[in-house]
């Protein structure tokens, strides 16, 4: 029997995308540029307008591609590559409970991917010892289906450190 192969698609993929207002404050920031060049002329009014737009539309977009990923036994936010091995139970935060720990009761040293426009969140301990960081606070619009996704990889990682031993018996 061949091991079962890992399946690199990620069991969980939220992209943490700008709302559409912020795409209406784009548009206008685009005319206000090509307000301020028009004394300069038409050319300068279109090139005013599109510079100003383009650069607003860049920063919206970079501002909103921020993605977690939940992929072959790791949480992926942002940056950074997290092992579940590492992570303790995931904690849902309702809005409420969310801004909670975005202000009051936030630690400095704690990895926070987080979207002001997005009221849920998910609460993560780390229980790696040499990490620093108490938490790992993730704003989410699917917060459940974030939980169930790190839950399922932790489980196919302790499946995973167990089958190697049990197979060891069967090939000596």
């Amino acid at each position: 029997m061949q091991p079962s192969a890992h399946s690199p698609a990620p069991s969980f993929d939220e992209r943490l995308t700008a709302p559409r207002s912020w795409w209406v404050i784009v548009a206008l920031l685009g005319v206000s540029g090509g307000l301020i060049t028009f004394p300069l002329g038409t050319v300068a009014t279109l090139g005013g307008l599109i510079a100003a737009g383009a650069l607003a539309a860049v920063a919206v977009s970079s501002y909103g591609s921020a993605r977690i990923r939940v992929v072959a036994g790791s949480l992926v936010a942002g940056d950074a590559r997290i092992p579940v091995s590492a992570l303790g139970t995931p904690e849902v935060l309702d809005v409420e409970e969310a801004r909670a720990w975005r202000t009051h009761k936030a630690d400095p040293r704690a990895f926070m991917l987080m979207r002001s426009y997005v009221g849920t969140a998910v609460r993560i301990e780390v229980t790696d010892p040499a990490d620093p960081t108490p938490y790992v606070y993730l704003s989410s619009r699917d917060p459940e289906g974030l939980v169930a996704a790190l839950e399922a990889a932790r489980g196919e990682a302790g499946e995973a450190e167990e089958a190697p031993g049990a197979q060891e018996p069967q090939e000596a």
